[in-house]
């Protein structure tokens, strides 16, 4: 996979280079300091994977990763910051990065990171997913969506399940035994009647339905 890193630090960038391209399925295609400097090179690099940091000089990263999801929506961007507070948090969640994980995590936990959102699944370190939950649950409580749930049959609640849980469409239809079309057929059922637009968006919504669980 193709990956491009965007931190203002040299010494961050050049230890992420020494980590990721030791992995045999990683090849770092550039480097950026800023977040305007990432919107340009990544148009021009079409990385499959963007490691972008929030505090960045010109403009915060989730400016920068709201402005490469207009113009690449099948970009992949995953949060990598030392920032762990609620506002930053949903801020990379809703500009459209795919997962968040702190910079205090282990080397082997981001490596897993990068290759579950390259395979289309959101990673959401386990401390942040906690904020998570309970910001669902709490939107749950002030409103009511069980009607539009309701109208789920129930393949298709088992299908949103499994693909909230990480599972390619593949995976999905091979744990269901049912073909690949079938399950990209229920997956955009699942997304219209739920008014839901991203995997991001199905993966909160199954957790504020108790349809995945969150490990503590």
């Amino acid at each position: 996979m193709r990956l491009l890193l965007v931190d203002d630090h040299a010494i961050v960038r050049a230890g992420l280079r020494m980590l990721l391209e030791s992995q045999p399925d990683m090849e770092i295609v550039g480097e950026c300091e800023n977040g305007q400097d990432a919107i340009h090179r990544a148009l021009e690099w079409k990385p499959d994977v963007i490691l972008m940091d929030i505090a960045l000089p010109d403009i915060p990263g989730y400016q920068a990763t709201r402005a490469i999801k207009q113009q690449m929506p099948n970009v992949t961007i995953l949060a990598l910051t030392m920032h762990e507070s609620d506002e930053y948090f949903f801020e990379m969640l809703n500009a459209g990065a795919s997962g968040y994980v702190p910079k205090r995590a282990a080397p082997t936990e981001l490596v897993n990171a990068i290759r579950v959102v390259y395979g289309g699944g959101v990673y959401l370190y386990p401390s942040l997913a906690k904020t998570l939950v309970k910001d669902y649950l709490t939107r749950a409580e002030q409103g009511d969506d069980q009607t539009a749930f309701d109208g789920l049959t129930e393949r298709e609640r088992e299908v949103l399940a499994w693909i909230a849980d990480g599972l390619s469409n593949q995976e999905v239809a091979d744990k269901l035994i049912i073909s690949v079309k079938t399950v990209e057929r229920h997956r955009a059922n699942i997304l219209a009647k739920l008014g839901l637009h991203s995997r991001t968006e199905l993966v909160k919504y199954a957790i504020r339905k108790g349809l995945i669980q969150v490990e503590s």
